[in-house]
Formats: structure tokens, C-alpha cells, sequence
């Protein structure tokens, strides 16, 4: 697993894209490009890019806690 460049939630940009949210959780950059495309993945799309808040992504951290997607 790689280790986290960002040490605290205020390290963290408004937004982040694929490669940032891949250093954030330590997985892959293919890794953090393919849950951008989960369903449920809080993904705003500004033409064809895609970013998400770091509150939406803070709060789908802690609803997928322990394996519970609810």
C-alpha cells in the first residue's frame, strides 16, 4: 500500500480529481480513476473532467466504514 501524501483533512484541496483521491486512500492511480466511476462515488462532472468536494468524499469514506454502503 503507498502512504498517504495528505497528513490531515485541511491538507486536502476543495476538489479532487482521480490522482488525488488515489494518494489520499494509498491505492493506485488506475485504482482511484475506476472508483471515480463507482455509482455511488460523489462525482461532479465540470465538462469532461471529473472532480469531487473533499466533504462529499469525507462523508463517503465514512459511509463505506466496515463494509456497510448504506
Amino acid at each position: 500500500m503507498k502512504i498517504s501524501e495528505y497528513k490531515s483533512y485541511d491538507d486536502l484541496p476543495l476538489f479532487l480529481n482521480a490522482a488525488m483521491v488515489a494518494k489520499v486512500l494509498g491505492v493506485s492511480p488506475s485504482s482511484g480513476y475506476e472508483l471515480m466511476h463507482e455509482p455511488d462515488f460523489p462525482v461532479l462532472k465540470v465538462g469532461s473532467r471529473m472532480v469531487v468536494p473533499k466533504e462529499k468524499f469525507m462523508e463517503w469514506g465514512e459511509r463505506h466504514i466496515g463494509g456497510d454502503a448504506h
